[in-house]
């Protein structure tokens, strides 16, 4: 048998992840894309166009990941890549209109609403939660498994939304 305060704690984990899923499938139904692509439509619209490389570097993405995020959002016409005449070695991406569009329809993200709540706590508080969670993932031999700050159940370049 399960210890109530085990059972209690490990209900909250299957909430996270229940509404993780929820969220997901909801962002892709209203827009077709994964949260990890969403966020790299972000941070598009913020910073107007950037190259693969500093957007990894900016959300702690792999390059790799990002590069295969771009592929996708490409064949969707939601980025455009494009070299410049003075370095044809960089390749920049840029938002599209369809890619505006997408992000101007697309639901609050789950971090979107976390972020907005977590910052609104005290200082005391927001340490005593990252402590929590940092032990859980050691609890859960989760604690070296590199991870983006974005909440998203699926891995980050997959090539759609998850089923």
């Amino acid at each position: 048998m399960i210890e109530p305060r085990t059972e209690s704690a490990l209900r909250a984990i299957r909430r996270v992840l229940r509404a993780s899923e929820m969220n997901e499938k909801r962002l892709a139904g209203a827009t077709g894309l994964t949260p990890s692509q969403l966020v790299v439509l972000q941070e598009l619209a913020r910073c107007g166009e950037s190259t693969a490389g500093a957007i990894s570097n900016t959300l702690h993405f792999s390059h790799a990941a990002v590069t295969n995020m771009v592929d996708r959002l490409e064949e969707r016409a939601f980025v455009a890549r494009e070299r410049r005449d003075h370095d044809r070695r960089q390749v920049w991406v840029k938002l599209t209109p369809t890619g505006k569009e997408a992000l101007s329809s697309a639901p609050d993200v789950m971090q979107d609403t976390f972020r907005e709540q977590f910052e609104k706590l005290a200082d005391w508080e927001q340490a005593m939660i990252v402590a929590m969670l940092e032990r859980l993932t050691s609890l859960l031999n989760a604690d070296t498994i590199d991870a983006a700050p974005v909440i998203d159940a699926g891995v980050l370049d997959r090539a759609g939304p998850a089923a």
